[in-house]
């Protein structure tokens, strides 16, 4: 109990300067790979706390690690600043009120994220000087979690390589150990080439891409009786091939997302999802080619690491709400139905509480065996060294994340205890990891028994790179 107190202590210390942090890259949120103020303002604060600094991780320019230390083990806290489109919202409104018309905004509350791990870090940081002890501790930003797998693409590049361990957490309804695993996902754009042709007078002269993907998406919806309760398949059309009615659509793209909850069912799947677009071609005599976006693998739990996160939880106990801070989050769940909050509960498959606003307790740690039904670029990291995620609560119980009630609420109060509450729960648990080491063995010996059950091979082809946009002047 010393050590976290010592820890807990260090966060409180430096929280406001991070409760800045978390303010500023909230107020310029950016999209995947775009996170270039964003990050420039996570630089400045490893700066200004004297790590050592490595830029364009992996090639990434908005990727970044700070280490601090020397000698010893190696841990990692894991940071997040990316935003969502559509998301704009002005702070602290109940009702749809978006700063920019289809503006960007932190609908999943990355601000916090990031903030939240590299306040972690300074504190682990502060406390290996404080009683000259040997370790490394390290922050990486990193960029494009919302669909861009930034930690993917930095994992394949070895950025991780040399860790013993990484600790990261998400903003949520509730304060518990992500203790369940997640979907795999694999993101393929479908792209149909054609004939051009007069709709009207020449219609026999065509061949319509657009007639392909809709006949995919078709071929598809069939499908979906027949794959696991746990597998999912999105699509979105990217380019619907031209507004004009009367002529025949000549290129038309579609992309899917394909998820399941192992590896093996992923690619199966994704081999019948491409046989049904080669099908969708021969139908229309179109030509039909693809490209593989993005990948992220599934979760690979740690007990060992989850045990010692729980015990760090169970230490420093609720999150310490008050009359204020449910009286700024009531309105919040006031918009939303009873089945959006009992949706809350139902996702992380927890008993449902009544008249609750915001959770003030700390939920056990169980041992789940059906994934989450969503994804992340954490499941890339999670395969390459021991990981684990702890759920803070920072949001108001009801509405989902990806909403903009989630961006308003991603500076307020209870979000900014919620952000000092995550940073002393992963230090402590990062000093644990350090100065342990029975401990580490553990993981180590988890992370080997995992790995060796659950094999995992990178999805993406190797020639496939991260989406970068040009930097803006």
């Amino acid at each position: 109990m010393a050590v976290a107190k010592e820890i807990w202590n260090l966060v409180e210390a430096k929280k406001e300067d991070f409760f800045v942090l978390s303010d500023k890259v909230w107020a310029t949120p950016e999209l995947s790979y775009n996170e270039f103020r964003s990050v420039t303002q996570h630089v400045a604060m490893l700066e200004q706390e004297g790590f050592r600094i490595v830029r364009n991780v992996a090639g990434i320019p908005t990727a970044v690690m700070g280490e601090a230390g020397e000698g010893g083990p190696i841990i990692a806290f894991l940071g997040e600043y990316d935003a969502l489109p559509g998301l704009s919202q002005a702070a602290g409104l109940a009702e749809f009120s978006p700063v920019e018309k289809d503006g960007h905004g932190h609908g999943c509350g990355h601000n916090l994220l990031g903030a939240a791990a590299l306040l972690a870090a300074t504190a682990v940081k502060d406390y290996l000087a404080a009683n000259g002890l040997k370790g490394r501790v390290r922050y990486y930003g990193c960029p494009a979690e919302e669909g861009g797998a930034g930690k993917a693409f930095m994992a394949r590049a070895g950025a991780f390589d040399d860790v013993d361990a990484a600790i990261t957490w998400h903003p949520a309804f509730f304060n518990m150990v992500w203790d369940s695993g997640s979907l795999a996902t694999l993101g393929i754009d479908f792209s149909f080439t054609g004939r051009t042709a007069h709709a009207a007078a020449t219609p026999h002269l065509g061949r319509s891409a657009l007639d392909a993907v809709e006949l995919m998406n078709v071929g598809v919806n069939y499908m979906r009786e027949h794959m696991s309760s746990h597998a999912r398949i999105h699509y979105a059309i990217i380019d619907a091939g031209g507004i004009a009615p009367n002529v025949v659509q000549s290129h038309a793209t579609v992309r899917y997302s394909i998820r399941a909850a192992q590896q093996t069912e992923l690619v199966e799947l994704a081999e019948r999802v491409r046989k049904v677009a080669k099908g969708a071609a021969l139908m229309t005599e179109t030509e039909v080619s693809e490209d593989v976006h993005a990948a992220v693998a599934s979760l690979l739990r740690n007990r060992p690491l989850e045990e010692a996160l729980h015990a760090n939880l169970t230490k420093l106990g609720p999150t310490g709400f008050d009359k204020r801070d449910r009286a700024i989050a009531a309105p919040y769940q006031a918009s939303c139905s009873a089945k959006a909050i009992a949706a809350s509960y139902e996702l992380w498959q927890l008993a449902p509480r009544e008249h609750t606003v915001l959770c003030d307790e700390v939920w056990p740690l169980r041992d789940v065996t059906e994934p989450v039904m969503g994804s992340t670029d954490v499941g890339d990291v999670s395969r390459t060294v021991p990981t684990v995620q702890l759920l803070a609560a920072t949001h108001v119980i009801g509405p989902p994340s990806h909403t903009w009630q989630w961006t308003a609420q991603s500076n307020s109060d209870p979000a900014r205890k919620g952000l000092a509450y995550a940073a002393k729960v992963m230090a402590a648990t990062g000093a644990d990891v350090l100065t342990d080491d029975r401990l580490r063995t553990a993981v180590k010996d988890e992370f080997q028994r995992q790995s060796a059950l659950d094999p995992f091979t990178c999805l993406m082809p190797p020639e496939l790179g991260p989406r970068l946009p040009q930097q803006a002047d």
